[in-house]
């Protein structure tokens, strides 16, 4: 596992369906006159980010942090651990999922981690996937299950982004170590990539990306940089960040064949956001194509849906 120190200027029921359904917000033959789906690009943050910084496994604060109280989920035969972090002890906050400039929910395991392991899991039984040998990028990633899956299943770079320092340092690396330390007992028939690159940055969507090694750094997309996958749960909520993770996206993922999965709730009250909102952003850019790979409506919230998006 590599590592390196840097810094920058400047967050049941699975129900498979047996063939994609393509979404498709605007016909050919209409504009973009949708509204307010036409202004979540000009939907700017008046609050600064946190500086963008490369978070190292042996910093003497990820060792500072408490002991991580964890508990096993399982999937379908493939057993990960979750952590437990208090939120008022690395933040001072309680009782918040949500405070802008601050903290993002990263310390919460949300419901489109476990929604978005399912579907790998069966996109690689159905063997349209494989992870082997691959580079990933979990953004907005908390717990970091999906990317600990992903390097379960043999990639070779897997890099955890989050907004918060804080939440990569006392709960992502803390749970990531639990799962590789226990994997022979949680998924035995799994074989973990041992030198694995495993690596870890905190930072705002919109500058984030120039600490990231595999991503090209010139305004160019230089062919064969970038990752293979891009995974995450939950990043769609707010409006105000919509266009900027989708330029992080296109920035990082591998062209031409790199895919991202995302799992998120259709809709986000209070916030604005939600799985529409975001391919609507996706559709007016042209660039890309996204399918429905699951919908998730087992009344536990609203609905929830996993999408994957690929270059047309």
């Amino acid at each position: 596992m590599a590592a390196s120190n840097s810094e920058c200027n400047s967050k049941q029921d699975n129900t498979q369906k047996p063939n994609f359904e393509t979404f498709q917000l605007f016909s050919s033959s209409v504009g973009s006159g949708f509204g307010i789906f036409d202004d979540v690009s000009q939907q700017v943050s008046a609050i600064p980010p946190p500086p963008c910084v490369e978070v190292l496994a042996s910093d003497s604060e990820v060792a500072s942090c408490n002991k991580l109280n964890v508990e096993s989920v399982d999937f379908d035969g493939v057993t990960l651990f979750k952590g437990r972090v208090n939120t008022q002890q690395v933040f001072g906050l309680s009782n918040s999922d949500l405070v802008p400039g601050k903290y993002e929910g990263g310390l919460k395991l949300w419901e489109g981690s476990l929604d978005l392991i399912k579907a790998l899991r069966s996109d690689i039984k159905s063997e349209l996937i494989s992870f082997g040998g691959k580079r990933v990028l979990e953004v907005g990633c908390g717990h970091g299950l999906p990317g600990i899956y992903a390097l379960l299943e043999g990639a070779s770079v897997v890099h955890f982004q989050d907004f918060n320092a804080e939440v990569l340092r006392c709960l992502t690396i803390p749970n990531i170590n639990a799962n590789i330390s226990s994997r022979s007992q949680l998924s035995p028939s799994i074989s973990t990539n041992d030198e694995a690159e495993v690596r870890y940055f905190a930072g705002d969507w919109g500058e984030v990306d120039k600490l990231l090694p595999h991503v090209s750094k010139d305004a160019k997309h230089v062919e064969g940089s970038g990752y293979d996958f891009i995974l995450m749960a939950e990043t769609v909520y707010s409006i105000n960040s919509l266009q900027t993770l989708y330029n992080l996206i296109k920035k990082c993922l591998i062209h031409p064949h790199g895919v991202v999965y995302m799992a998120a709730k259709k809709y986000y009250f209070g916030v604005g956001g939600g799985t529409r909102r975001f391919l609507s952003v996706v559709e007016k850019d042209g660039v890309m194509t996204s399918n429905l790979v699951a919908e998730i409506t087992d009344g536990s919230s609203n609905v929830r849906e996993v999408w994957k998006l690929t270059f047309k």
